[in-house]
C-alpha cells in the first residue's frame, strides 16, 4: 500500500527517466491528471492519457528528453502528509531563479507557481520541477 500517492507519481518519473524509458505507468487519480496537465503545459513531458485496463486506470506519461537527456532534471515532493507547506501568493518560492517550477494546489485549481502568481493565489506547494 501506497502511503503517499502524489510521492510514488514522481518517484515513478524519476526512476523511468533515469532508465531512459519513454512511457510510465502511473495508478489515476484526479490530481495526478491535474499534475500532469501542469507538466505538459510547462513543457516536462510530452503527453499523458489516461488508460482503462484492468481494474484501476492508469495515467501513461510520455516522457521528454532534449538531445537524448530527460527534460527534467530534478523532480521532488515538498508538502507531504506528516509536513503540510502553505504559501500566500506574496510568499510563493522560485524554482531556480524561475527557471523550474512548483506546482501549487490553489482554490482555483492546480496550477504551476507562475500561474498562481498571475491570478494571486497561494496554496498548498505540492512538487517542485526543474
Amino acid at each position: 500500500m501506497v502511503t503517499d500517492p502524489i510521492a510514488d507519481m514522481l518517484t515513478r518519473i524519476r526512476n523511468a527517466q533515469s532508465a531512459g524509458h519513454k512511457k510510465v505507468n502511473v495508478p489515476s487519480s484526479g490530481i495526478k491528471k491535474q499534475i500532469a496537465r501542469v507538466l505538459q503545459e510547462e513543457g516536462y513531458i510530452a503527453n499523458f492519457a489516461e488508460v482503462k485496463d484492468s481494474v484501476q486506470p492508469n495515467l501513461q506519461i510520455e516522457l521528454k528528453y532534449f538531445n537524448g537527456k530527460p527534460v527534467i532534471e530534478e523532480i521532488t515532493r515538498v508538502s507531504t502528509s506528516g509536513r503540510r507547506q502553505y504559501r500566500k501568493v506574496a510568499d510563493l518560492p522560485k524554482k531556480r531563479g524561475g527557471l523550474g517550477i512548483y506546482i501549487v494546489s490553489t482554490s482555483k485549481g492546480v496550477m504551476s507557481d507562475h500561474q498562481a502568481r498571475r491570478v494571486g493565489q497561494g496554496g498548498e506547494l505540492i512538487c517542485a520541477i526543474a
